[in-house]
């Protein structure tokens, strides 16, 4: 098969039983089984063309190779060797004319050396359940060239990351994410379109970059802030800052140095909050 063909589930099931893999729970591994879901995905992502993709978690390469036919480059970060060396093969026998296109890097997506990926501008990713945050936020790090992305996660998942403050779901997650980029949930895929079938649906989010809440603070004094106010979710501001910042009277004058009701919770506070907080810990030290 060659041309714009994609893997179906009887292809991906055969490659899998060549290579004697079965899917694990340790990676987190559920494998697209529907050329469909790819196509979306890939038309979700909004590709022209000219980008430099990166892939984290390409199992098989179902999602790669929609990626290939509509990307000027593709780096793909897979764990497992098996799957990293039988990628490139995939690649050549059924994109033969953009099999050079494609880039495998075998490596823990939280541990790769950021100059091995290149400089991407756009992440497209079929994300490892257990993983799926902290690879976002590592990501949107360590790799400032990223400017647009399209991740599919475990819904709750989607949903936490898109969440405003007020929600029951709103947390840290929804928090970090905002720093500098906009999380919008743009879709939801179904249990069966992958293999094994997983317990729950999977959400699309989107994710469009833009400039720093803040360029005089760190992310990490801001984050310092937001992960002391969630640690104990049902505390006052004041009461759940008070190990970070001193005495509840002294986290009080932060607060209200910050413009911050003390007696609110971190869940009704957006990112711009959190980083006038930071502001004003740091001018009170």
């Amino acid at each position: 098969m060659t041309g714009t063909s994609l893997l179906s589930a009887a292809d991906i099931r055969r490659l899998a039983q060549q290579l004697n893999i079965r899917p694990t729970k340790r990676w987190g591994q559920n494998f697209v089984i529907d050329p469909n879901t790819i196509r979306r995905i890939v038309d979700l992502a909004g590709l022209s063309g000219t980008e430099h993709v990166l892939e984290v978690g390409p199992g098989l390469g179902s999602l790669t190779l929609g990626l290939l036919d509509r990307a000027e480059k593709v780096t793909a970060v897979e764990i497992d060797p098996a799957l990293a060396a039988e990628l490139p093969v995939t690649a050549a026998r059924m994109r033969p004319q953009r099999a050079s296109r494609l880039t495998v890097v075998c490596d823990d997506a939280l541990r790769a050396d950021p100059e091995e990926l290149g400089d991407p501008s756009v992440v497209v990713a079929n994300l490892p359940y257990n993983v799926a945050v902290p690879v976002v936020l590592h990501l949107l790090e360590v790799l400032p060239s990223l400017s647009t992305g399209l991740v599919m996660v475990q819904e709750e998942v989607a949903d936490r990351l898109a969440a405003a403050p007020g929600s029951k779901i709103y947390g840290v997650p929804s928090v970090k994410i905002a720093w500098d980029t906009q999380a919008r949930k743009v879709g939801v895929v179904g249990k069966k379109v992958f293999w094994p079938e997983p317990r729950i649906s999977s959400g699309l989010v989107r994710l469009d970059r833009g400039a720093p809440v803040s360029s005089e603070l760190s992310r990490r004094e801001v984050f310092s802030v937001v992960e002391a106010a969630f640690a104990q979710r049902r505390k006052t501001l004041r009461a759940a800052l008070s190990g970070l910042i001193g005495s509840g009277d002294r986290a009080e004058q932060v607060l209200r140095a910050a413009g911050v009701d003390p007696q609110a919770r971190g869940e009704t506070l957006d990112i711009h909050a959190f980083a006038r907080i930071a502001e004003a810990r740091r001018y009170a030290e």
